[in-house]
């Protein structure tokens, strides 16, 4: 199995779990963007944004920096992949698990005729 810090998991597909925080993690696919950037797609205040987007760095997904009055936010791909390969596990033991029971029900019908 996939060892990973489970704590660290834990956050991430927490984070993940809201659609505001996944369409944040979306919109900065291609490149930083300011908390003022990643607010404005959203009817809700920058305190309700900075929230999600604290949410968002305790899972270790974005990256904040400061430059003024200036909060820069980056994507960290590295926790994505970690959430990623986990993900690839489980469906790895999905997709034997089916390709067993194909294989079971195709035999059963053979058996049926």
């Amino acid at each position: 199995m996939v060892n990973h810090n489970k704590d660290q998991l834990n956050e991430i597909f927490h984070a993940l779990s809201d659609p505001t925080r996944r369409e944040i993690i979306h919109s900065m696919h291609q490149k930083e963007k300011t908390v003022s950037e990643l607010a404005q797609p959203f009817d809700m205040s920058l305190a309700a944004i900075s929230k999600h987007i604290k949410v968002l760095e305790r899972a270790k997904l974005i990256e904040r920096s400061v430059n003024g009055r200036t909060h820069l936010c980056s994507l960290n791909t590295e926790s994505l992949s970690k959430a990623t390969e986990w993900l690839q596990f489980y469906e790895k033991f999905w997709s034997n698990r089916f390709d067993l029971l194909e294989k079971e029900l195709l035999e059963a019908k053979k058996k049926e005729h």
